[in-house]
């Protein structure tokens, strides 16, 4: 079934002799604090203007001009649909029909987009909102209201890819930010407040017009986002489209904007902002907007308008919301997280006096069948089983720690579909073991001699470019082709910024049994975009000795196999105008094989996988031969606990497709 997009704006026009509420434009804050504050400059100032001293500028692996505008692709497919269906009249919106599938093409046969009604806002000819120019008029938020349906499997990983993208572009440039930020104040250069990296890198990118689904407003589930991802900052709601207010809990179209002058909630933030909310997970009663002082107290009665009146009008005709709750998580980076619970009909509207006295309107939201499991659920589990695992899974589990203490963190083994138990016969090896000519041969001299940590004069920070490769929190800034960390011959502290992945994982994994997969990785923690995950280990052998180890038969993984995906993260090119990848310093071809037959760590169980959550990264830190770096893994985007980490692996020039290097 081919995909399309449903217009919600041909509701039935209200009675002229109705009287409609004036809507007050007041939103629920959820709650306040210093995170729900977007920023309003007119005339942002650049947010960086350090570039890497050494670039390649031939690489166009990302440079994609359209890929932003999201549904420009599924137009042209069915160009041939529009073009033979026949103009009707705006048709009548059902009230007693619930089910999401309201209105259809005037021809059946066309299966494509809905045509709307030519009211001045013509839907974009593919790309005028993305375009080679750096800086773009700002675009306004469409009152064309859609619902998007039928995504074919070659769609759904489209869309998957074009968020995963722009998230890392947020994240990347909000992490850039708060570095550059620091890098001024150790040099003297700044003062007063530390730079809102979520606030600018938001406001850069719809400067740019890199914020995603603009063109249409979306009713229902976001295509390229699925229950359970996990947002660390509101403003990243606002850029992949999932909430459209920067503060207020209510997201809805106004009736000024409707076509028939009717407002239409599309989604709530439900983080217990008003006393009165009661969330019982699939059953939601949530009180509506308006009345509070700013201590968030209700003070004064609410009224029926604004969010409050679209939420009414939802539930009327019968609308989906989507919803996203909100909670305080520790090791968050913002303190909090969000976390999109899927989708909910409103079933049930009534005006009750609050515990304060005053009244309020109520709104029952029930959680819509047929969806995955809720991922704040999965996030107090993964909770329990970090502390309790046999009280959360009785059954299952083969080890609580395969590394045998190697690890400074345990990883579980857990096997609830059959009898095979083979990680526990391997020999777990944290770290990658090299043919020790690597090490003597060109050592590093003294290392650095920063006593009391590394600045940016440091001989490490030197041969990184003059830059750290990590900021404050041990986030990799950008992607590069190798990368110095600080080495045992340095005289710097453990604690230096220039050392994050020689230190090991810092969060807890688990190695389980996959029907899918055969074997495969998920962590209880929550992992942070750009945060170091593990290495991936393994015996290297030269290329001879690969050759002659392939003639037994063994699988080796072929370190130059790995797609080089370190690129993308820090792709600022939609940015900055004279962004270039980075190329320094280059490298001899990796040509050598890693043996893992015999001894291996958790990453060896990681899955393949075309659009990967996770890549790898080349460090040197112990020794100075470019062509035998370690191969560090990284979080290419924000991992909930319990979702498989995923690399790609790429494939050998003569094979057609992509294979584990090891078979699981």
């Amino acid at each position: 079934m081919a995909s399309s997009l449903i217009d919600l704006n041909l509701y039935p026009d209200p009675p002229e002799t109705q009287t409609l509420i004036t809507p007050k434009i007041e939103p629920k804050p959820e709650p306040i604090d210093d995170d729900d504050v977007i920023l309003h400059n007119p005339n942002p100032k650049p947010i960086a203007t350090v570039v890497p001293s050494h670039a390649d500028v031939s690489d166009n692996n990302l440079n994609n001009d359209n890929v932003f505008s999201e549904y420009n692709r599924i137009q042209e497919m069915f160009r041939t649909a529009f073009a033979n269906s026949t103009k009707t009249e705006p048709q009548t919106f059902n009230d007693d029909v619930t089910d999401g599938t309201m209105m259809t093409s005037s021809d059946p046969n066309s299966q494509a987009i809905v045509p709307v009604p030519d009211n001045g806002n013509e839907m974009s000819n593919g790309g005028a909102m993305m375009t080679s120019s750096m800086r773009k008029k700002s675009v306004q938020r469409s009152s064309e209201l859609v619902r998007v349906t039928n995504l074919a499997v070659e769609d759904e990983r489209y869309f998957r890819d074009v968020v995963r993208k722009t998230r890392m572009i947020y994240d990347s440039l909000r992490v850039l930010v708060v570095m550059e930020d620091d890098k001024r104040r150790s040099l003297g250069g700044a003062f007063g407040a530390r730079a809102r990296g979520d606030l600018r890198a938001a406001s850069a990118m719809k400067d740019r017009g890199l914020w995603l689904n603009r063109d249409k407003r979306i009713v229902g589930a976001i295509p390229g986002v699925h229950v359970g991802d996990v947002f660390f900052f509101r403003m990243e709601l606002c850029v992949v489209g999932m909430h459209g207010q920067a503060q207020a809990g209510i997201d809805y179209l106004t009736s000024s904007q409707s076509s028939n002058g009717e407002s239409i909630a599309t989604s709530v933030i439900v983080s217990g902002g008003y006393e009165d909310d009661e969330d019982a997970g699939d059953v939601i009663v949530y009180t509506g907007h308006g009345g509070q002082d700013k201590h968030s107290r209700q003070v004064v009665h609410q009224k029926l308008e604004g969010g409050n009146l679209a939420m009414e009008r939802s539930m009327h005709y019968g609308i989906e919301v989507r919803v996203i709750r909100g909670f305080k998580y520790e090791g968050s980076a913002s303190g909090k997280v969000y976390v999109y619970d899927g989708l909910y009909k409103i079933v049930e509207a009534w005006f009750d006096v609050g515990k304060s006295g005053f009244g309020v309107f109520k709104f029952k939201l029930v959680r819509m069948e047929n969806q995955v499991e809720m991922g704040s659920a999965v996030l107090k589990f993964a909770n329990t089983l970090r502390t309790r695992p046999l009280d959360a899974r009785p059954v299952g589990y083969v080890s609580f720690d395969i590394s045998r203490k190697k690890e400074k963190l345990p990883v579980f083994l857990f096997n609830d579909i059959d009898n095979n138990h083979e990680p526990m016969y391997y020999e777990y090896l944290p770290t990658t073991v090299f043919p020790p000519y690597v090490y003597h041969h060109g050592m590093r001299g003294g290392g650095c001699g920063c006593v009391s940590g590394c600045t940016l004069d440091c001989s490490c920070a030197q041969k990184n470019g003059g830059e750290f490769a990590y900021d404050a929190n041990g986030l990799l800034v950008r992607g590069k082709p190798l990368i110095f960390e600080c080495g045992p011959h340095c005289r710097c502290p453990p604690s230096c910024q220039n050392r994050v992945s020689q230190k090991g994982v810092r969060n807890r994994f688990e190695v389980f049994r996959s029907r899918e997969t055969g074997w495969g990785v998920r962590s209880l923690d929550l992992i942070q975009a750009g945060s170091f995950i593990c290495e991936y280990t393994g015996v290297v052998l030269t290329k001879e000795q690969a050759q002659l180890f392939t003639m037994t038969g063994d699988a080796l993984i072929y370190p130059n196999r790995f797609v080089e995906r370190w690129a993308e993260w820090g792709d600022l090119s939609q940015i900055f105008t004279d962004y270039v990848r980075p190329s320094y310093p280059s490298i001899p071809p990796l040509n050598y094989g890693m043996d893992v037959s015999r001894m291996r760590n958790l990453a060896c169980y990681m899955s393949h996988s075309a659009c990967p959550n996770v890549f790898v990264q080349l460090v040197l830190y112990d020794h100075s031969q470019h062509a035998f770096p370690h191969l560090m893994l990284f979080a290419m985007e924000n991992i909930p606990p319990l979702r498989e980490l995923s690399l790609d692996y790429g494939a050998a020039p003569d094979e057609a497709s992509p294979k584990l290097a090891i078979c699981n």
